[in-house]
């Protein structure tokens, strides 16, 4: 598996599991029902962030955006989201993405990087990025709508990078 620079022509390949993960309502709260091009500027990050793509057996299998949490003097803390093709999930792709989002954040000198809603439900990304050196800094308990558990937390998680 190799990670690069998602390219404007990635975006079609990126988007059926984009679509799918966000039709089943369990880990993001970005809008249901998009077409192509109103799901493409949700994923596909502008300078001074990026998108980037796992490739595996010549497809495209995940996918990662990061950048600057807050513009201005917030632009110190980095934050990023991360897509794995459901097809796919289970094989460290996700870990992989994570580790390059960490290194490109310490590349760009981030002082450290916040996930402002990570489903507590979700105990598979909470278990990764707690192992990947995130903590829980804090809940916003029943702020998200989760199909079959109903109103449950969103996780903000912090790392320190500097």
């Amino acid at each position: 598996m190799i990670i690069r620079d998602a390219t404007h022509q990635d975006w079609p390949e990126i988007y059926p599991f984009y679509s799918a993960v966000m039709a089943e309502g369990r880990t993001y709260p970005f809008p249901e029902g998009q077409t192509l091009e109103e799901a493409r500027p949700w994923w596909m990050e502008q300078a001074p962030g990026t998108t980037v793509v796992a490739v595996g057996d010549g497809a495209i299998v995940g996918s990662a955006k990061m950048g600057p949490n807050r513009p201005g003097r917030g632009s110190h803390v980095a934050t990023a989201s991360f897509l794995v093709d459901p097809g796919h999930q289970g094989r460290g792709i996700g870990r992989a993405l994570g580790r390059h989002v960490l290194d490109w954040c310490r590349a760009e000198g981030f002082h450290g990087i916040q996930f402002n809603a990570v489903v507590e439900s979700n105990h598979r990304a909470v278990h990764l990025w707690r192992s990947l050196g995130f903590d829980v800094i804090g809940t916003v308990p029943e702020a998200f709508e989760h199909p079959d558990e109903g109103l449950v937390g969103l996780h903000i998680m912090y790392q320190r990078l500097k």
